[in-house]
């Protein structure tokens, strides 16, 4: 008999585990309400019929990108607001396009790590670690073939370094993992940040943050 109690009480705390279990959020956050009626659906979206369900809602054709931008590179995702079929199914990839010297500039990606193969040309990658790991850089150079990793939530980057145009394939481990392009955020938010903020933060003078504030962050995204 107790044996029989220790296995029900092993049982009961495994279940009450796994129940407490919250799922990674599909977003950047999620405030909760008292009433039902005025919230919306999250972590995912709504669910279709399976009986209507059809081959074209698991499909989606991609086309080489307009590099002719400032950065000189362009990022063609296929998550699930692009790609229906992609939901519930915790993955996603993204095209990315660069012409020579093109830059997919430093960004985080919140809800995904990736992983990224050299489909044509050269490009040099890297991602920088987290404070308590002081930081460190790590940086390849990647020819056709190549793949190389970045962990999720790293500012991570990929520059072109060959003569041509270079195209990668970046396997993402989200059906949304968002992206936060670091230059765009300190500098391009909405509303702005405050000088004082930034001024310390960097240690310049305000003038250089009124310039940075000024200038037309483009998305390549």
């Amino acid at each position: 008999m107790k044996v029989l109690y220790f296995l029900v009480s092993i049982l009961a705390l495994a279940s009450s585990v796994a129940f407490a279990y919250d799922p990674s959020p599909l977003q950047d956050f999620c405030v909760a309400i008292q009433d039902p009626k005025d919230g919306v659906f999250v972590n995912g979206k709504f669910c279709k019929d399976p009986a209507l369900v059809k081959a074209e809602d698991f499909f989606k054709h991609i086309e080489p990108a307009n590099t002719s931008n400032p950065l000189g590179s362009q990022v063609t995702p296929v998550a699930v607001d692009q790609l229906f079929g992609l939901n519930t199914l915790g993955i996603s990839l993204a095209r990315i396009d660069f012409a020579p010297k093109g830059l997919n500039p430093p960004h985080t990606h919140p809800r995904g790590s990736e992983i990224l193969i050299v489909l044509e040309g050269t490009l040099y990658v890297g991602f920088v670690t987290s404070n308590q790991d002081k930081n460190r850089l790590f940086t390849k150079v990647l020819n056709k073939g190549d793949v190389f990793v970045f962990p999720i939530g790293l500012i991570h980057f990929q520059l072109n370094v060959g003569y041509g145009n270079a195209v990668a394939i970046a396997g993402l481990s989200s059906q949304n993992p968002g992206t936060i392009t670091i230059a765009n955020a300190l500098f391009k938010s909405n509303p702005a940040i405050s000088d004082e903020v930034l001024t310390k933060a960097f240690q310049v003078d305000k003038s250089i943050i009124d310039y940075l504030q000024k200038q037309s962050w483009y998305d390549n995204n």
